[in-house]
């Protein structure tokens, strides 16, 4: 039987357990019935380069084996490869973050899973894209989940200094843990829906998704079909405050925060005369200026 599924397993994902794990995953993807190959990434970016050829090559799922970082990988190959009205993608939730496959309800029993994605049900999944700068080159990244500038990006910049093979939850608060001394709140040209706020803001979040930052609940009314990006712009807190603030937000009570503001809206931009960091689905991408626009229903996942 021709394989219809290209499965790309990030065996360093997880702090290493997916490679760990992939026998185990591979049994329960063959019993399930599912006509697949797959291929292991090798380094960085290697799962974007493998879902572009197998979208290419013709395959009508693409499986991210990993945890965001894989799946986010995977979202830009699929939707470099132009072919996103033939191909599905389908994830495996391995990793420690995993907040997209949080968000979708995707269960760690591995064979639920590969039951679901040989027998799947289908969403139409709205796709962000971020364009702004790196080295004063014009770059662009799409997301899935959530993408943030200000001290969310300086996080993101502080967490990837650690070492490469640990991933998720603990370089994330090794970040906040270092970006809470350095870090001071930027004036910022914030145009949502092409209107015009000027704010001194400790940070922007573009959701897509509900989850970020390893389980917190970032936008509770976050929907991948409407259509719109919840933006969070969470305003001149002070370090205290902020402290006080990140227990809320795994909660989803930040929202009601009086210097917390929250609206919908298809795009952003973001001006500043002050360098402001760029992340997307937790990689950093870049510096300001930033367009954030959102491609309605522009993935097929399956669940």
């Amino acid at each position: 039987m021709k394989a219809n599924a290209r499965v790309i397993v990030n065996p360093t994902s997880g702090y290493g357990f997916t490679g760990m794990r992939w026998p185990r995953i591979h049994r329960a993807l063959v019993e399930s019935g599912l006509a697949f190959d797959y291929v292991r990434t090798e380094h960085r970016g290697h799962a974007m380069e493998l879902a572009e050829e197998a979208a290419r090559a013709g395959y009508g799922m693409v499986i991210a084996v990993g945890g965001d970082g894989t799946v986010n990988e995977v979202v830009n190959g699929l939707m470099k490869s132009g072919k996103t009205n033939e191909v599905m993608m389908g994830i495996l939730n391995t990793g420690t973050g995993c907040d997209f496959a949080r968000f979708l309800g995707i269960s760690r029993n591995y064979r639920q899973s590969c039951l679901h994605l040989a027998h799947p049900r289908t969403i139409k999944a709205d796709v962000g894209v971020v364009e702004c700068f790196q080295n004063g080159e014009p770059v662009s990244r799409f997301f899935i989940s959530a993408a943030g500038l200000g001290f969310d990006g300086m996080v993101v910049e502080t967490a990837s200094r650690g070492p490469k093979f640990v991933r998720g939850a603990v370089p994330y608060f090794f970040g906040v843990l270092r970006s809470l001394g350095a870090y001071r709140n930027v004036e910022i040209h914030l145009h949502i829906d092409g209107q015009r706020q000027d704010a001194r803001i400790c940070s922007v979040v573009i959701a897509n998704g509900g989850f970020y930052g390893a389980g917190m609940r970032i936008a509770p009314d976050a929907d991948l079909q409407d259509g719109l990006f919840e933006v969070l712009v969470i305003g001149d807190l002070s370090k205290l405050e902020l402290v006080q603030a990140f227990p809320r937000a795994y909660l989803g009570t930040h929202v009601t925060h009086p210097k917390v503001r929250m609206e919908k809206a298809s795009s952003v931009d973001v001006e500043s005369e002050e360098r402001i960091l760029i992340q997307a689905d937790g990689e950093l991408v870049g510096e300001g200026p930033a367009r954030f626009r959102v491609l309605p229903s522009a993935l097929t996942i399956a669940l």
